[in-house]
């Protein structure tokens, strides 16, 4: 099970992994939007800020059925991060991206196949794409759960990426390694197809990463 940090320096973790998302190049300017477990719900950084500009005060802290503290504007994607709380008890951060490359192969709306072994990262033999639906909605969340079953990973349909991990470094670590596979994996699609690896390979894959992967 996830081991939530001291709840008095979640606010401040919370707002430093957002800032590093846009220094790891994941975000810019308002977009993306990342949040951690809390005792009561979750944390999650504000609607309509520059994600730079956050410090720990700037933390929405938003209960299971959806409410925050009046004053307070969560990010407009709390949904899909309350239902991700819901589905996978072992998580305990999210990082959602609007990143070049996730983007770009998501505005194609097509999964990643097996073309390399690191696709594994994401917790099995591809990382899907979800449907589109409008940013904010239920839709867009059951659309999300859909396509992360099994999984720690997926893109969104003409929209980015959304990444969990047992805590936030996990989570921003396996966000960043999904951006670089989509910038990989788009540049095998400008020669041509690329060869894939077998449900077996990566089997044997997936057996390795059970003790490679981070708790984080």
């Amino acid at each position: 099970m996830n081991t939530m940090p001291n709840p008095s320096e979640l606010p401040g973790l919370v707002a430093e992994c957002a800032r590093r998302s846009v220094s790891l190049g994941l975000n810019r300017g308002t977009s993306g939007n990342v949040s951690a477990r809390s005792l009561e719900g979750f944390l999650i950084t504000p609607s309509g800020r520059d994600m730079t500009e956050l410090a720990a005060v700037d933390m929405a802290p938003v209960d299971m059925e959806g409410r925050a503290p009046e004053g307070l504007k969560p990010s407009s994607e709390w949904r899909f991060h309350r239902d991700i709380y819901a589905a996978f008890p072992e998580a305990g951060a999210i990082v959602h991206a609007h990143s070049p490359f996730a983007v770009a192969l998501a505005c194609l709306r097509r999964d990643i196949p097996a073309f390399h072994y690191m696709v594994a990262m994401a917790g099995g033999v591809d990382i899907r794409c979800a449907r589109y639906a409008t940013f904010g909605t239920q839709a867009l969340s059951d659309a999300i759960l859909e396509a992360l079953r099994d999984r720690r990973a997926c893109l969104m349909a003409n929209h980015g990426l959304v990444a969990w991990g047992r805590g936030l470094a996990g989570a921003l670590a396996l966000a960043v390694e999904v951006e670089a596979l989509c910038g990989q994996y788009l540049c095998c699609l400008q020669a041509g197809e690329p060869v894939l690896l077998s449900d077996a390979e990566m089997a044997e894959v997936l057996e390795k990463f059970r003790d490679y992967r981070s708790e984080d």
